[in-house]
């Protein structure tokens, strides 16, 4: 069921999912997700979210929190409250003044590949 800003899929607020999670066309996180999640599309990370996941999707919209590496094929922006501990690595990223990352940022387009598979970033983070 498609609501009027078109999300294909929701995990609410008081939900924990862990697993590998694949999807096209916008989907939207507010609970608790532990996992890889790969996507042709939108991810939309809302406030009480909490995502301990390594994410390659098209496009990432964040008020949350992410633990983990992103790369996104077009856009990644960050919102206030949102907070990213990782790296992040897109043509485009947008950092809201109250947003937070702890991480390195590359913007760089992703080259694709047939097969979409996630981009671990190196750090020197110990």
């Amino acid at each position: 069921m498609r609501d009027k800003d078109g999300i294909n899929a929701y995990l609410g607020r008081d939900t924990e999912f862990e697993g590998h999670l694949k999807f096209y066309g916008k989907i939207r996180i507010d609970g608790h997700f532990k996992g890889e999640i790969l996507g042709e599309g939108t991810l939309a990370v809302g406030e009480s979210a909490t995502l301990e996941s390594d994410i390659h999707v098209s496009c990432v919209l964040n008020n949350g929190q992410i633990l983990g590496n992103i790369v996104a094929d077009q856009k990644v922006e960050l919102r206030a409250p949102g907070k990213v501990l990782g790296d992040i690595q897109a043509p485009a990223i947008v950092i809201h003044e109250g947003a937070t990352i702890d991480g390195h940022c590359r913007t760089q387009a992703v080259k694709k590949t047939d097969e979409r598979k996630l981009t671990v970033v190196a750090s020197d983070r110990s």
